[in-house]
């Protein structure tokens, strides 16, 4: 599940490189529960909907997720009711999952903000998810903060919230994202150093890493 040459590149340069390649990836409504989050691995996705008159499973999935998998569960933004919480965050962080990313809310957050176990959602709420969602299918295509996300998508998280870089254009996506951080790096290296941030940017080219170019 390792991912090479992601640790150096924020949330903030790997959407910068989707937008300049013209890749849907940010994922709108969703942030860390807490500071200092970071979040690297592939997509584990489980699609819930509304309960039916069956009572259905809300997270047995967990035993599947491989280690260092990034559970992507997508409740259709829903805030009235929890997908995940306190069992599961000690089980993933146990079978040591990347971290949890949520259309929806959690709950229990003491235990994965004591840890560091990574969680990005839109928020949090006390109720359960029990009898009012269940678990539709795991590995499919979903919808989470606006974007589509696959299995083995890669997910990138901090400070600053989540994207999905497609697989199918994960080398492209990162090697725009190292050109733009090693570029803003010489940036800010040289504004500093000179006093100007407009003649910096003019010598490195900085608005020529904001052009689009098409993905190929």
């Amino acid at each position: 599940m390792a991912v090479d040459g992601i640790e150096h590149l924020s949330a903030s340069t790997v959407s910068d490189a989707l937008d300049r390649l013209g890749i849907p990836g940010a994922m709108s409504g969703l942030a860390p529960l807490g500071p200092s989050q970071r979040l690297r691995g592939r997509a584990y996705t489980v699609r819930y909907v509304p309960a039916g008159r069956e009572a259905g499973t809300v997270g047995d999935y967990i035993d599947d997720v491989p280690a260092g998998g990034v559970v992507v569960l997508a409740n259709d933004g829903r805030t009235d009711c929890t997908v995940w919480g306190d069992i599961l965050t000690a089980v993933a962080s146990q079978r040591g999952l990347a971290g949890t990313v949520i259309d929806g809310v959690c709950r229990d957050v003491s235990r994965a903000l004591s840890t560091g176990y990574p969680i990005y959602s839109r928020g949090r709420f006390m109720r359960t998810g029990k009898d009012r969602v269940e678990v539709a299918s795991t590995g499919d295509t979903v919808s989470v903060g606006g974007v589509q996300v696959n299995s083995g998508d890669l997910i990138v998280g901090d400070d600053d919230g989540v994207v999905v870089v497609p697989a199918r254009y994960e080398a492209e996506v990162l090697a725009v994202a190292t050109t733009i951080a090693t570029r803003e790096a010489e940036i800010l290296d040289d504004a500093l150093t000179t006093g100007s941030l407009r003649e910096a940017r003019e010598r490195h080219g900085y608005h020529q890493l904001q052009r689009r170019q098409e993905a190929k």
